[in-house]
């Protein structure tokens, strides 16, 4: 898609793009269009985003440096013993495979969202009243599920059927107790109200006032750590992006304590020896190339602990050129031995671009009353856990994979994107980036392309490579699995460009259904 018009979103849901679109076309920014498509995404895609959960901005201003608004969760202030809290297993089913998540009342983090939303709007030109009132709209007169939805939701049923509350999210009135069907209205009023109520009444609501004060009455009551001074003392933090140079585009990636940034930016400079656009997309060159620069930043990460212990100063070593250089060496020499999120990008006609990711976990069950809002289950995540469950340290903003990423091109061309998918969002950007800027690939096939995944030494193949490369790939890594089709395992990116000359091109996941819309295009 390549058209002129005043703004473009690309984002998992169709009504979440369109929510974008309706505030670009109602005077406001990129930004008014990223916050109102992520309250309409809590309202869609209830099962990947909420606002009780967390998140990420990477905001460029036309004319300024971009800035990461860091509105990820945080661990409580005080621990309680194990035995002590709401926290249990269940297993969800993707069909092929089943995978164990922890959730209950001691599965909840502090919460960012909401805080992310008002700390944001300095960016913007229009007020909260009508940021949210697309998502307002979408939860009183309903959201018709799409088969991606009811895929998703029948994957966490043991989750939504923990409670009541939240069977109820993804239910249609006539039948509360069921996951509604495709093509089913499910409707939210309790969203809606709690959003115009947070219009009205400002973040202190969530964090301060009555919906705080029964946030923590249940979480005391029924097995959870969150105290009241957990949520007053939260503060979203503005940070300087990681920043890395290739192909002459600058690109703005996640900063620490978050490592998905650096470990990228490790990737892609790893790679960049590698001279693949020398050879055809798919070659066999291709595909060792990317397998074996995933096994060498999943090795970094396991030894340099960058989950645990990340700086600016230490992603500086990890970027210096000898360094790598010697990781380069190891490559040569043969010596070396994943979630609940979605993505939203929007550029608009001033050159402002905004890359949102934000994510729920899987939700821990817990649906705070009368708001429509199920909870996160981060402490309940494997991935964000890495020394095991309930030895977090306390009061400490938490790591994420999660890279909203901006790019300033030669030429002056912009391009926001993001991944959903736990520990695929690396190797899903790493991917598309390659193919933008290697291989030279349009917007959409580059995001289309299939894809790899190393998860310890177990490599994922999704169809489409050539048939020499799937055999080498077998016999470097007999740990593997072919995968038949395209597969949301492999991430959603979701990436927005605007042109030099003001034309706007966008690309949806197919995997995860993403959704392009524009503004102003007639």
């Amino acid at each position: 898609m390549l058209t002129e018009s005043t703004g473009i979103a690309a984002s998992g849901h169709a009504e979440t793009s369109k929510a974008a679109v309706r505030l670009l076309e109602s005077g406001g920014n990129a930004f008014d269009a990223a916050l109102g498509a992520m309250c309409a995404a809590c309202v869609a895609e209830p099962m990947l985003a909420s606002l009780g959960g967390g998140g990420f901005l990477m905001a460029l201003q036309a004319g300024s440096e971009p800035v990461l608004h860091d509105f990820f969760v945080q661990t409580p202030a005080h621990k309680k013993p194990a035995e002590d809290i709401d926290f249990y297993p269940i297993l969800a089913d993707f069909g092929t495979a089943t995978q164990e998540f922890h959730i209950g009342m001691g599965s909840m983090a502090v919460p960012g969202v909401v805080a992310g939303l008002f700390n944001a709007h300095h960016l913007c030109r229009l007020p909260v009243s009508e940021i949210v009132a697309p998502a307002v709209d979408l939860a009183r007169e309903g959201v018709r599920i799409t088969a991606y939805q009811s895929e998703i939701c029948h994957i966490l049923k043991p989750i939504l059927e923990a409670s009541p509350e939240a069977m109820q999210l993804v239910a249609t009135a006539e039948e509360p107790g069921a996951i509604a069907d495709e093509g089913s209205v499910v409707r939210n009023p309790d969203m809606a109200e709690t959003l115009e109520a947070l219009a009205q009444e400002g973040p202190d609501l969530f964090y301060r006032g009555e919906l705080a004060r029964h946030l923590v009455r249940d979480s005391e009551e029924q097995g959870g750590m969150l105290q009241l001074d957990d949520l007053s003392a939260y503060r979203v933090a503005e940070r300087k992006p990681v920043f890395y140079t290739s192909h002459g585009a600058r690109f703005a990636f996640n900063s620490p304590p978050s490592p998905s940034g650096c470990l990228l930016a490790f990737a892609l400079t790893l790679i960049e020896s590698r001279d693949l656009a020398d050879h055809r997309w798919g070659h066999e060159w291709h595909g060792v190339a990317l397998a074996e620069t995933m096994r060498a930043t999943s090795k970094l990460r396991r030894e340099l602990g960058v989950d645990r212990h990340l700086s600016a100063q230490r992603v500086a070593e990890i970027l210096d050129p000898d360094h790598v250089r010697s990781w380069r060496e190891s490559l040569r020499n043969r010596a070396l031995f994943s979630r609940g999120t979605t993505q939203i990008s929007v550029a608009d006609k001033e050159g402002n671009l905004a890359s949102l990711t934000v994510s729920n976990g899987e939700g821990c069950s817990y649906v705070l009353p009368g708001t429509g809002i199920m909870m996160n289950n981060m402490l309940g995540e494997e991935d964000l856990n890495p020394d095991g469950f309930h030895n977090w340290s306390p009061g400490i903003r938490m790591a994420s994979m999660m890279c909203p990423s901006v790019a300033i091109l030669p030429g002056g061309g912009r391009v926001a994107l993001g991944s959903g998918g736990s520990n695929r969002i690396r190797s899903a950007l790493l991917q598309v980036l390659i193919n933008l800027f290697e291989f030279r690939m349009p917007l959409l096939d580059a995001v289309a392309a299939p894809r790899l995944h190393l998860e310890r030494d177990h490599l994922s193949i999704e169809h489409g490579f050539e048939p020499e490369t799937i055999r080498a790939l077998q016999q470097g890594w007999p740990d593997h699995r072919l995968w038949p089709e395209p597969n949301m395992f492999f991430g959603g990116v979701h990436a927005v460009v605007r042109h030099p000359d003001g034309r706007f091109d966008g690309a949806g996941d197919p995997r995860r259904f993403g959704a392009v819309a524009l503004a102003g295009a007639g």
